[in-house]
């Protein structure tokens, strides 16, 4: 009996041992965490440039020069151009000084003759010596939509200026007592050719008076040329030029680059061109020779002057000490057209602001130092 209880015993001893030997329950894996790449920092943003304002153009910027020097009464309103005679033997003229842009071309017998324009029509000074009209003078006029002042014309192309339909003011009938000889220059002994006189200080009333239009025509109330920004005064990329030599023919025209005031100063035939009331030598900001066809025209000498250029008719562009060669053209049998200045890319050229020199002359007539 005690060996049955001792065996029973023993087995249930080894019974609670069984767990204790049995296999360990599986341990769970670490969770693998993944770490997100580490985030490059990012670089701060550049601040914008900040837009240049466009630039506001004066109200009264005067649409020949680029200037705003205008008086209110001359916003919109047309300019004057004016015949003025150029030979040596009625030097010093004087008025010429106060022009915008001056034309200097050949008529009969290779002189030349200027037009002189005015932007401001209630500011045009007294101004001599006054010459007659040449037809492409007035062709060129037209294209500013000018009022147009002389003494005398070619009567040979009389239909032709007639047809052009100009408001045009002519010493030879004096209208509104505008015109007259200077007895200073009588006393002095100039020929009386060399002796006539427009009085533009009157011009104004006068214009006004007869009902004539002032105002500039809806397509020619921008700027004559194209212009460079205000307080811009850019060298033409083609090289240095400091001085331009012109031969008309029996006239030369030089225009030397004085540094100091930006200028081109004029010389005619070898001397220096001086306004005879101001004393002041002609200076430009801007000096334009353009080449065209010039051929004679009658047993008198009268020209005809190919006015319309054409687009690979050559110019040269002079301002700032520097030049460029240019392309110019003006739309042919349009003289309402202006004259379109181009480089040599077909791109419209920009001038620098100020006062132009415009000679139309006969092509290979040019040097430049």
């Amino acid at each position: 009996m005690k060996r049955k209880l001792a065996v029973l015993l023993a087995l249930a001893l080894v019974g609670t041992m069984v767990p204790g030997c049995s296999k360990k329950p599986e341990e769970a894996e670490p969770a693998v965490v993944e770490e997100e790449p580490a985030q490059e920092p990012e670089e701060p943003e550049e601040p914008a440039e900040p837009e240049e304002p466009e630039e506001v153009i004066p109200e009264n910027q005067n649409l020949l020069t680029g200037v705003p020097d205008l008086s209110e009464d001359a916003i919109g309103k047309r300019p004057v151009a004016v015949m003025v005679n150029n030979i040596p033997a009625a030097m010093p003229q004087y008025g010429v000084e106060e022009a915008d842009i001056i034309f200097e071309i050949p008529v009969e017998g290779d002189q030349t003759r200027f037009m002189a324009l005015y932007a401001d029509y209630t500011k045009v000074p007294k101004v001599c010596a006054i010459r007659s009209c040449r037809a492409y003078f007035p062709a060129i006029s037209q294209g500013f939509d000018a009022f147009y002042v002389n003494w005398g014309i070619d009567e040979s192309m009389g239909d032709y200026i007639a047809a052009l339909g100009l408001d045009q003011y002519d010493g030879m009938y004096n209208p509104g007592g505008l015109f007259g000889r200077d007895q200073d220059r009588l006393n002095s002994g100039y020929a009386l050719e060399h002796t006539a006189y427009f009085d533009g200080t009157k011009f104004a009333s006068y214009v006004q008076s007869q009902g004539t239009r002032t105002d500039l025509r809806d397509d020619k109330k921008d700027t004559a040329f194209k212009f460079n920004g205000l307080d811009e005064q850019i060298k033409p990329s083609g090289g240095d030029c400091t001085r331009v030599d012109i031969d008309f023919g029996a006239q030369s025209a030089a225009l030397i680059y004085d540094e100091q005031s930006g200028t081109y100063k004029k010389e005619n035939t070898g001397k220096p061109q001086i306004d005879g009331k101001t004393g002041n030598q002609l200076a430009f900001t801007n000096v334009i020779v353009l080449e065209t066809s010039i051929t004679v025209r009658d047993d008198v000498g009268h020209k005809n002057v190919d006015w319309s250029g054409g687009e690979d008719a050559v110019g040269y562009y002079i301002s700032n000490g520097g030049m460029q060669k240019i392309n110019w053209y003006k739309q042919e049998n349009n003289e309402q057209d202006r004259i379109h200045l181009y480089d040599e890319n077909g791109q419209e050229l920009s001038l620098n602001r100020g006062k132009t020199y415009i000679a139309i002359n006969y092509p290979n007539q040019m040097q430049m130092q």
